[in-house]
């Protein structure tokens, strides 16, 4: 009697302590839904046949860094990790072998999420299949090239913190704010960077440029920012890549098939409500109309390459050509998307609420850089637009990148 109610004590104990030591699937859940709202397969994932196991080259000014292995590997992945070693990369920067991380990673963000999030993303991880993946070591110039130099840049820029629920706003703007600031790391992009990388304190989602594109203001700036967009052309545009008034570029693309697409309506819309509720910024700039001649030498070349899809007006045909009136990536102070559409192409991005296609060719062969001046100056000061000069100088360093 004595054996038999001691194998059912230890059987029980053996039970309890697998269920509180395995996470729930609710936990693995709400990992997985903070994986995808970090966009994390995105950077992680270099042969689509093999997600998550790392090796993507993510440029950056200061050179090249290749993303490691998440997937559950014991030896060149998470598998060996233990619960505070990933807490501490995620909300310190701080590697395993106690080296710092480089901010590419975006642990100034990460930072941000709670420590039950945290560990509920380790969680979804470690459900993935393994794979083995060694990644190359970072390309990065002198003196970055030595990681010990990353003590100093965090010690000037980075403030670990997890976010703090305001009081006063509503519970989905907090949802909104948390994403935003942490999972979603969208000021990675949309923050304009000092010459050290780091974000410029005060200039909070004002845009920023990334890899020759322009990440435009996520503020409610009259012409460049969010300002003229409800909150439901918010919600649209992140589920679809296209609104009524513009396409995800192909950055932006990118991060709206991996990740917005895929995130919960609820999410989506706390992202568009915390959003239309950032302030406008910096000031934008005043702009002086174009000269008459080069407003006539751009809409000549508007007539003959632009006017079949775009249409006279610039009306387009919304969610598929976008309308050039009131575009705010159109007027961004920084016209660098503008050119690489026009110079490259574009093709509209497909989702499961959007199937249909659209697409732009490219002009970098057809027209000079003063074409290409003319007509980008040209859409960016019609209709009722406004927008900086663009000069052929800069259609020509555009060329090269």
């Amino acid at each position: 009697m004595r054996a038999i109610l001691a194998t059912i004590l230890l059987c029980t104990a053996f039970t309890i302590g697998r269920a509180q030591g395995e996470p729930s699937a609710e936990t693995i859940a709400r990992g997985k839904a903070l994986t995808v709202a970090a966009d994390c397969a995105g950077c992680h994932t270099a042969d689509p046949s093999k997600p998550f196991a790392g090796g993507k080259r993510i440029d950056t000014p200061f050179g090249g860094i290749y993303s490691p292995n998440l997937t559950p590997d014991r030896e060149t992945g998470l598998g060996a990790w233990s619960d505070e070693e990933f807490y501490r990369a995620l909300h310190d920067g701080v590697a395993r072998d106690g080296s710092r991380h480089y901010p590419a990673f975006p642990y100034p963000n990460f930072t941000k999420i709670t420590r039950d999030d945290v560990l509920a993303i380790r969680a979804y991880l470690a459900t993935l299949t393994p794979f083995r993946n060694i990644k190359p070591p970072p390309e990065l110039r002198w003196p970055l090239n030595y990681r010990v130099v990353m003590r100093g840049w965090d010690l000037l820029f980075f403030r670990p913190g997890t976010f703090e629920v305001n009081p006063n706003k509503s519970e989905e703007w907090n949802r909104g704010a948390y994403l935003v600031e942490g999972a979603a790391h969208c000021g990675g992009c949309h923050t304009p960077k000092n010459m050290f990388g780091a974000d410029k304190r005060g200039q909070p989602y004002g845009g920023g440029r990334v890899q020759g594109w322009f990440a435009p203001r996520l503020d409610s700036a009259d012409r460049g920012g969010l300002k003229s967009w409800s909150a439901d052309d918010i919600v649209e545009y992140l589920q679809t890549g296209r609104n009524g008034r513009s396409h995800a570029g192909k950055l932006m693309a990118e991060v709206v098939v991996n990740s917005t697409s895929k995130m919960s309506d609820a999410d989506v819309r706390a992202i568009a409500v915390y959003l239309k509720d950032l302030p406008a910024g910096a000031p934008e700039p005043a702009v002086t109309p174009p000269p008459q001649a080069e407003m006539a030498a751009g809409a000549a070349v508007y007539a003959r390459a632009c006017i079949a899809c775009h249409e006279a007006d610039g009306s387009g045909a919304p969610r598929i050509y976008p309308p050039l009136p009131g575009n705010a990536n159109l007027q961004s102070d920084d016209p660098s998307s503008t050119l690489r559409i026009i110079l490259d192409g574009a093709q509209t991005v497909t989702t499961p609420r959007a199937p249909n296609t659209g697409s732009m060719p490219a002009y970098a062969r057809e027209l000079s850089d003063q074409q290409i001046a003319d007509v980008a100056n040209y859409i960016r000061n019609s209709w009722g637009n406004a927008a900086p000069l663009v000069t052929p100088a800069q259609v020509a360093k555009a060329r090269r990148m």
